[in-house]
């Protein structure tokens, strides 16, 4: 029998005009992201002799998004989306020139301090998924979270190519990409004033569900849906982070050229946001658990590519694979997480669940350039199978859940 679900009204012409904008802010906002991974280690060896430290500004761009996620989710909460996008492009802006500035003093820790600066900026980013989910209904869910996601295909060409532009166009090299950062948090700014959010709920709203008082956090943190979502988003980006920050240095370490590794993370950024234009469908007709199962494969396939060698193409390929196994299953957990919440909740508990995702990411950015120094890239792709084993348990019990109620209902 066909579901009646699958019958759902086309959205307006706003929205989707809206959907567009908040795409085009993801794809810039990540562009700028995508650059700092693929230049910031690279430029900090130029002048800088300890390399186990190469990684640390990306680290601390994480840590600063463990620093923001509370107060940027509950700025956009009781001031609107548009002010606490403003302020995350502001940081975006910030970041750059400080990280810029750093770079062209040769001094490593201003470098970190713009890249604390950044973790701002990328902690808003990272709301534009659920600002897509509030303009849309119910059964929009998945393909909106999806199709804001897909905004990360025009930031995988745009990054790395600005990086290959412009990492030697100024003294020192990689300067002129710090400055088109800025530039791309600048343009982020203005686009933001033409997007239309909902309004800001006054009072308790009008619905039931907004009528009810808020939920202390630790209870809806123990929902076995938000502990699965959340794991599984963790390991998502965690696995993600650690293979990914430390895939240039690897590239470069192994005889290979600079080009090639800006070529990875190009490929790497078009995994991660090309499946976007079909993930939400597939969740849409397959259910959310079954696109987590086959992220977490593509990812432990993705890892065994990496294993085979060093040469381009297992870069290439391992990258590749990272990206889109990503993709399954870190879109299926966000879509997971915006179920666990009512209205009047929804910035506590998208703060929490960033905050625990860029704890996971932070800890693997980190460990990324210290390990491979010490252990080299083999041993890296090794490591990131225990992170794929929890996301697997984390999966396996969330689909017994669901069969277990289920099986109760009928």
């Amino acid at each position: 029998m066909t579901s009646p679900p699958q019958q759902i009204q086309p959205l307006d012409r706003g929205t989707k005009a809206n959907l567009f904008l908040l795409a085009c802010c993801q794809a810039l906002g990540q562009a700028s992201n995508t650059m700092m991974v693929a230049a910031t280690a690279l430029s900090i060896v130029t002048f800088y002799p300890n390399r186990d430290l190469a990684t640390l500004p990306a680290t601390l761009t994480h840590l600063g998004v463990m620093a923001s996620v509370f107060p940027a989710a509950l700025l956009m909460q009781r001031q609107g989306r548009r002010l606490g996008f403003r302020v995350g492009s502001g940081f975006g802006m910030a970041g750059a020139a400080v990280i810029g500035s750093g770079l062209y003093l040769a001094n490593f820790w201003i470098m970190c301090l713009g890249g604390f600066l950044l973790g701002y900026a990328v902690a808003s980013l990272h709301q534009y998924r659920f600002a897509a989910v509030e303009m849309v209904p119910g059964l929009w869910r998945a393909r909106a979270i999806s199709w804001v996601t897909a905004g990360g295909v025009v930031a995988g060409i745009l990054g790395p190519s600005l990086v290959r532009l412009t990492h030697d166009a100024w003294v020192p090299i990689y300067l002129a990409t710090y400055a088109a950062m800025f530039a791309l948090h600048a343009i982020v700014f203005t686009v933001v004033s033409f997007i239309r959010f909902p309004p800001v709920p006054v009072g308790t709203g009008g619905t039931a569900a907004e009528a009810l008082a808020p939920r202390h956090l630790r209870l809806i943190a123990a929902q076995p849906r938000f502990v699965a979502a959340v794991i599984s988003a963790m390991v998502a980006f965690g696995v993600m982070s650690f293979l990914m920050s430390a895939s240039p240095l690897a590239i470069v370490g192994c005889g290979l050229p600079h080009a090639e590794a800006h070529w990875v993370i190009f490929m790497h950024v078009m995994g991660m946001f090309v499946p976007a234009f079909f993930t939400g469908n597939l969740i849409t007709r397959f259910g959310t658990t079954p696109v987590m199962f086959v992220g977490v494969l593509i990812l432990a396939i993705g890892v065994a590519a990496g294993v085979q060698g060093v040469d381009a193409w297992n870069f290439r390929i391992a990258l590749t694979l990272n990206g889109v196994g990503w993709n399954f299953l870190f879109v299926g957990a966000t879509t997971l997480v915006t179920t666990c919440y009512r209205a009047n909740e929804r910035g506590k508990v998208q703060a929490l669940n960033d905050f625990l995702v860029f704890g996971t990411t932070a800890t693997a950015s980190f460990l990324a350039g210290f390990l491979l120094e010490r252990m080299g890239w083999l041993a890296l792709n090794a490591f990131a199978v225990v992170l794929l084993i929890a996301a697997l348990g984390a999966v396996t019990w969330l689909w017994a859940q669901e069969r277990r109620v289920a099986q109760a209902a009928a």
